[in-house]
């Protein structure tokens, strides 16, 4: 197998190595054992100085560079591994040893691939670290970075990479712990609307959710927060602040109006007044509707009930009425209009007070205002009030004030949301259109809320109002742009409707050149179709224009193209008439093409127009050369049937390709020879293209043949690599000693088959270790020592069997490597043969059987090692060997 070694540039496959010249009836010239036995000598002196570089790579590339065998350039490549070295290496050799120069490109792509990985390892690192100062981290750019890591190979930057990676793994940690700390503080929040807490309870739950939100938001985590919780936990504090202040004011109430009744059941009955009490309860804040405010009206009235009541007045006595003469007769009219006095509202402001009483309890501010409008407007009329009614009155006025200051408040803060709100949508991407209505929308609530809530804050209308500018900026930038390519296509469209009344003015001259007159009706119409959006007054004014200009262009060169279609129609018809047995046929039809092409030079005609013209004119052409061809002599039908038949065969080939196979390759291959054979000429214009056709064919058939081969080994090779690692793994169990509870049968027979001579290799190889591991302590013991022992030999083995197949065994195996050339050159070269003619078992059977012979030695190995054992098989299988 190591006839490779002793091979040199220039050898022909007949030539016998030194050593082995022919002797027939006689000796050698002297001469040719002279030039043997110097070169030997020359051999033996350059393997010796090989032995002297040891790992100096300089060395070693001079070496191959001076070097005249090239067996001693392939061992001492294998001390070659910087790249300046390999490149220098495989430029020189690249020409002259193709062994040498295959394994400094197998070295040179193993180092750029390592490059390559460093690039994208480099590139994957950066990308974490990018993610780390990216303000805003998503899972799926982790998700994606992972990816793209588990792809790449570059232990160098797995330490950098992990630190990143960490540290991507902690923000995300840290935003979860966030998004969830969120979540549950909104679902407290929502708790706590219908929990019953008192004010001071209530309040201190909301400082602690408040104060927890604060710290959220300041956390550098805070944009991962979902924007609608973070909205919701806003309003909803709002709403429960809001609560907790009414909450508050009514427990104030309450305890005022305690105090009070405390402070008057504590003076002397004699001292209080009713009117007095009365008019100071009143005048306390107002109650909330509970136990606690009835039960103070219950105890409130009975301290009414204990104040002494005055003593009714005594009605005056009727005066007497006067003479006449003294007035009398006046008398009467000053008691009727001392009786007309009013003496309360009417129904319609009683209904009007209703009616505000109702929008007060229904939060309809806007309605109690004008409401309350409408009650001032009556009062300025001069309706006199009861003073029950005056005091109802003022209550619903103060409650009007008192939600009006809250509306106030509450419709700042809506402002500040929307202020806030108008800042970030530069952030979201929106389409222009999109931003432009945002924007009005906002405008529109700011205006709704002036409405509802009263005027803004000069310093929050101008935050407002600067947000809302610097926010649609870009969409006033973009209708800009709109508006400035509407111009240009406007513009655009003048010039258009210019040059058609310029081709007018020309046409009109009488410099007519139809051709260019219908290129430039053509053409202007595909430019105007292609202007794009137009002022709607511009582009209707311009359409018109241009609709007049190509009618004025369209009179004349539709008259030409009319005159154009009637020759075009005699010449159709002067086709028909041509004799197809006339001698001058073919001329007179390649004529008559030519003067079609040139009428169609001239002038084209519409598309439609000349597609059905050429279609009729060529199927009179048709019809011609058809009846002339069915003129033709037999001989030429027969050649065109064996062309159809010799066509057919290679379509077979072709069809048949895809699903041929190495064993169906050989039969097919025969029959399609044989009837290619027994077919006849073809005709002779043909013929190349027939025969290069079929030889194509065949080579395709041959390919796919191959290709299933090859396919084959690979696939053998995997289910060889599945069942040795089985093994691997049975024997690594004996030697550990670990029976466990693995089903070593049953993994072995849910494996595909092998090969016959394969499979009964491992199986033996099999049987033997899992009858090691079933059997007694000194089975286990005296199995392992065999492992253990022949690792070695087969490491031996396989440095052997990669040589020969020219596979890399990597730069730690280059000494023993070497050392196993070297000691195959000197034995060969004392032997005076050639080590392809010893009588191994390698060399006679090939490379399949050495690595059978190779499977079938029982060894412990280690990852590294099982690994050139599988590429070792892969090799042998692609090539089939």
């Amino acid at each position: 197998m190591f006839e490779f070694l002793f091979k040199r540039p220039g050898d022909k496959p007949g030539d016998k190595p030194a050593g082995q010249g022919g002797q027939a009836g006689g000796q050698a010239e002297p001469s040719a054992s002279a030039a043997t036995h110097s070169s030997n000598h020359q051999r033996t002196a350059q393997a010796e100085k090989l032995g002297r570089i040891g790992d100096d790579e300089a060395a070693a590339v001079e070496f191959i560079l001076q070097c005249e065998f090239s067996e001693l350039r392939l061992a001492a490549a294998e001390f070659v591994h910087s790249p300046a070295l390999i490149e220098r290496v495989h430029t020189a050799m690249r020409n002259t040893d193709r062994r040498v120069a295959k394994l400094m490109q197998s070295r040179l792509d193993a180092h750029r691939h390592r490059e390559a990985e460093h690039r994208r390892a480099q590139a994957a690192v950066e990308q974490a670290e990018s993610l780390l100062k990216d303000a805003l981290l998503t899972p799926n750019h982790v998700a994606e970075l992972d990816r793209k890591w588990s792809v790449i190979s570059a232990p160098e930057l797995d330490a950098a990479f992990q630190t990143a990676r960490a540290a991507l793994a902690q923000r995300l940690e840290a935003q979860v712990a966030l998004q969830r700390a969120m979540i549950d503080r909104v679902a407290a929040m929502r708790q706590l609307g219908g929990a019953g807490l008192s004010a001071a309870e209530l309040g201190q739950r909301l400082d602690v959710l408040a104060q927890e939100q604060d710290e959220a938001l300041r956390s550098p985590e805070h944009p991962s927060l979902p924007r609608a919780l973070v909205a919701e936990f806003a309003a909803g504090m709002e709403k429960l602040r809001a609560g907790l202040q009414v909450q508050e004011a009514g427990q104030a109430a309450l305890a005022a109006r305690a105090a009070f009744i405390d402070a008057q059941q504590a003076k002397p009955v004699a001292e209080l007044n009713a009117e007095t009490l009365r008019r100071e309860w009143k005048a306390l804040p107002h109650l909330p509707q509970d136990e606690q405010a009835a039960e103070l009206q219950r105890r409130f009235d009975a301290l009414l009930a204990t104040v002494p009541q005055p003593e009714p007045r005594r009605p005056k006595e009727p005066r007497e009425p006067r003479p006449a003469h003294e007035g009398g007769a006046k008398a009467p009219a000053k008691e009727g209009a001392k009786d007309n006095k009013p003496r309360g509202a009417d129904q319609h402001f009683i209904d009007t007070m209703d009616a505000m009483e109702a929008a007060l309890q229904q939060g309809s501010l806007g309605a109690a205002a004008d409401h309350d409008k409408a009650l001032k407007d009556a009062r300025e009329k001069g309706m006199r009030l009861t003073p029950a009614q005056s005091d109802r009155l003022a209550h619903l006025r103060a409650e009007l004030k008192r939600l009006s200051d809250w509306a106030r408040w509450g419709g700042n803060v809506s402002r500040e949301e929307l202020i806030k709100t108008v800042e970030a949508l530069p952030t979201q991407n929106l389409a222009m259109s999109e931003l432009a209505k945002k924007v009005g929308s906002m405008r529109d609530r700011w205006k709704a809320l002036d409405s509802l809530s009263g005027a803004a804050p000069k310093s929050l209308w101008e935050r407002f109002d600067a947000a809302c500018t610097a926010t649609y900026a870009p969409a006033a930038a973009h209708f800009r742009h709109l508006a400035d390519e509407r111009h240009a296509n406007a513009a655009r469209g003048q010039e258009l409707v210019e040059e058609a009344q310029a081709e007018i003015a020309r046409l009109r001259d009488g410099s007519v050149e139809w051709k260019h007159v219908a290129g430039t009706v053509q053409r202007l119409r595909l430019a105007w179709s292609h202007l794009g959006a137009i002022d709607r007054k511009e582009k209707k004014r311009l359409d018109a224009l241009f609709a007049d200009a190509l009618n004025v262009l369209q009179g004349p060169l539709e008259e030409q193209r009319k005159a154009e279609m009637a020759e075009r129609e005699a010449i159709i018809e002067e086709a028909a008439a041509i004799d197809p047995h006339d001698r001058h046929a073919i001329d007179t039809m390649r004529a008559l093409q030519q003067r079609w092409q040139d009428h169609a030079r001239s002038l084209p005609l519409e598309r439609k127009s000349e597609q059905a013209l050429w279609q009729r004119f060529r199927a009179v052409c048709d019809d011609v050369f058809q009846r002339r061809k069915e003129t033709m002599h037999e001989a030429d039908i027969e050649r065109r049937a064996h062309e159809a038949a010799k066509e057919a065969i290679s379509a077979r080939l072709e069809a048949a390709a895809d699903s041929v196979t190495p064993a169906t390759v050989g039969k097919l291959l025969r029959e399609a020879q044989a009837e290619w054979q027994a077919i006849g000429p073809v005709p002779r214009a043909h013929e190349a293209r027939v025969e290069k056709r079929y030889h194509a064919a065949v080579a395709l058939v041959q390919q796919h043949a191959d290709q299933a081969r090859r396919a084959a080994g690979v696939a053998q090779a995997g289910m060889l690599r599945d069942k040795l690692r089985l093994v691997q793994e049975l024997e690594q169990a004996v030697a550990a000693d670990d029976a466990g509870t693995t089903d070593w049968e049953a993994r072995w027979s849910g494996l595909p088959p092998l090969d016959a001579d394969m499979e009964r290799t491992l199986r033996t190889r099999f049987d033997a270790a899992l009858a090691a591991l079933r059997g007694s302590e000194e089975q286990k013991a005296a199995y392992g020592r065999t492992l253990e022992a022949n690792s070695g030999k087969l490491l031996h083995e396989l440095l052997r069997l990669e040589i020969g197949a020219g596979i890399d065994s990597g730069p730690e195996f280059a000494r023993e490597r070497l050392k196993l050339q070297v000691e195959v050159l000197q034995s060969s070269l004392k032997s005076g043969q050639s080590a392809g003619q010893g009588s191994g078992r390698g060399a006679q059977g090939g490379a399949t059987a050495q690595l059978r012979d190779l499977c079938a030695l029982a060894a412990l190995v280690d990852a590294r090692t099982a690994s050139r054992i599988e590429q070792l098989a892969l090799r042998v299988a692609k090539e089939g060997k």
